[in-house]
């Protein structure tokens, strides 16, 4: 009789956090849901919190597998048919079916109502901290409704885009409850350069128009319709392409290829050529850029609102995962230097999220007040460019606070980190914001003083903010050059963010003007002043 084999422990799993998963996010996010009921949209409380428990266990554990299993572009059928279409994982198709029956890309329209708009963003912000593919197609379903109401016969287009309805069938417009949009503005030659667009658009005896040319970033293309920029005989101008027409055949474009891009691999984005696609015209011929310009307000603000979801979910990854692991005797986040790298994350989330939120107020309020339209024209340009820009760096901050297990894939953090460029570029980079800031100081004479009002209202609180709004406006009375845009900008943002915190009575208010107003702050996270409690922040930050 022969003794049972010895049995090898190698190792004891011990000193791990638990599965962050099966979180509200609304319920955890003290911030998000003071700013929401200060900035109008305390009517949609219920929505948000249902919304928050929804993001926070089934949409994160969908994104897992959206991401993991990429979209595949199939151009023909077994048989040799074209098909252009793109093959998602099922999750992709569930995670879209939540967004849009709970309004992540409608509930502005389809609700309406003063705070509607605010009560999307921050939909659109849970949603995009559990998967930031799936809100580049809900992002754009809802900001090209605010273009195809400018058209009464496009109005049908416009009523099942905001309707809470996900139909992915790949079938005419008319037989869809819901339909999502794409746009196709880029060219290889352009970029943002959209006017340099080649892309021709010939007018048939119909009123149609027939699209020729290409498109270089032609995102989600697997949307009912796109808005397309193309050159007609009156200049550049915007056009309604449908993926089917009426009588069931596929329209006219070849999709060439899927984008191999850093992040973002829920989405697809592709390449196409137009071969006289089928399209109709929206707005005159010659205001391309003027009729999408609502749209480009609106996809502005998302690409905030997603940067700064985006710094919030990588802030609770790290407090969660600090405050259940312990090294050198006690705790990761009661060593002192960790605290204030977690506390400095803290403020400059809660910074980003409730100026995100402001202007989503401006953005609802921007069609019956001029003065909060003039806002929202300017601020949103400002917050693209200064949110969007620190999303990056916070990211990989918060990867640090969790070292190896922050660099692997069973942790969001590598994808929160390859997302993170990417609203910095979309919808116009760096530059192309910081040149708008200066061009509306310049060339539009209502921005100003809606920004002195924004800016003078908490003036006298604060020292620090006090002296840097002096020193603000005397770089404004000295005509900046192009060259100092984006130091333009960026005390701008700085500004308008410590007035929100300032405003609101934010506990991270005096903390946040005295590090990134007053000096009291290196160049990096992890430099806060001694005064700040660090404790009673990182309390604030995540229950």
């Amino acid at each position: 009789m022969t003794s049972a084999l010895p049995v090898f422990e190698t190792h004891e799993v011990a000193n791990q956090p638990p599965p962050f998963g099966g979180r509200n996010l609304w319920a955890d996010d003290v911030a998000l849901s003071e700013a929401v009921r200060r900035e109008g949209g305390a009517a949609f409380i219920d929505t948000l919190q249902a919304y928050g428990a929804i993001a926070g266990d089934t949409l994160y554990r969908l994104g897992f597998d959206a991401n993991r299993d990429r979209p595949r572009l199939r151009t023909h059928d077994p048989q040799g048919h074209r098909i252009d279409t793109v093959e998602f994982h099922p999750a992709y198709h569930q995670l879209m079916e939540l967004a849009k029956r709970h309004g992540v890309a409608g509930l502005s329209w389809h609700e309406g109502g003063p705070g509607a708009h605010v009560a999307r963003a921050a939909l659109s912000f849970l949603h995009h901290q559990a998967d930031a593919g799936t809100s580049c197609p809900l992002t754009m379903t809802h900001a090209a409704v605010a273009v195809l109401r400018q058209d009464p016969l496009l109005a049908e287009w416009a009523e099942k885009a905001a309707a809470p309805v996900y139909d992915p069938r790949d079938v005419p417009m008319a037989d869809k409850a819901g339909i999502t949009l794409g746009m196709g503005m880029t060219e290889k030659q352009g970029g943002s350069d959209v006017r340099s667009n080649t892309t021709r658009a010939e007018r048939r005896d119909d009123g149609s128009y027939g699209l020729v040319g290409h498109k270089w970033f032609f995102s989600a293309p697997m949307s009912d319709a796109f808005l397309v920029l193309a050159q007609a005989a009156g200049g550049l101008t915007c056009f309604l392409m449908p993926r089917r027409l009426a009588d069931g055949n596929r329209n006219a474009f070849r999709l060439m290829r899927l984008k191999e891009k850093l992040g973002d691999w829920s989405n697809a984005s592709s390449e196409i050529e137009l071969c006289g696609a089928w399209a109709r015209r929206v707005g005159a011929e010659g205001r391309g850029v003027a009729t999408i310009i609502g749209m480009v307000m609106m996809t502005r603000l998302d690409c905030m609102l997603g940067a700064a979801a985006e710094m919030r979910m990588a802030l609770a990854q790290a407090l969660h995962h600090t405050r259940h692991r312990s090294s050198f005797g006690r705790r990761l986040c009661d060593h002192p230097l960790m605290a204030n790298v977690l506390a400095d994350l803290a403020i400059e989330s809660e910074a980003a999220t409730t100026f995100a939120m402001r202007v989503a107020r401006a953005v609802d309020q921007a069609p019956q007040d001029a003065q909060e339209a003039a806002f929202a024209r300017i601020a949103t340009a400002v917050g693209k460019y200064w949110v969007c820009k620190r999303a990056a760096v916070f990211v990989n901050e918060a990867q640090e606070c969790l070292g190896g297990a922050g660099y692997v894939e069973e942790s969001i953090l590598p994808r929160l980190y390859r997302q993170a460029p990417l609203n910095s570029i979309w919808e116009g980079s760096g530059n192309i914001q910081c040149l708008d800031v200066l061009r509306a100081l310049a060339r539009e004479p209502q921005v100003l003083p809606v920004l002195d009002a924004e800016l003078d209202a908490v003036a006298g609180r604060d020292a620090d903010y006090d002296h840097a709004l002096a020193s603000l406006r005397e770089l404004l009375a000295a005509t900046p050059s192009e060259a100092q845009a984006r130091v333009v900008t960026e005390r701008l943002a700085l500004l308008l963010q410590a007035a929100v915190l300032l405003r609101a009575g934010s506990p991270m208010a005096p903390a946040f003007v005295r590090s990134r107003l007053g000096g009291a702050h290196g160049a990096a996270f992890g430099t806060l002043p001694d005064e700040v409690d660090v404790g009673a922040v990182m309390a604030r930050a995540l229950p």
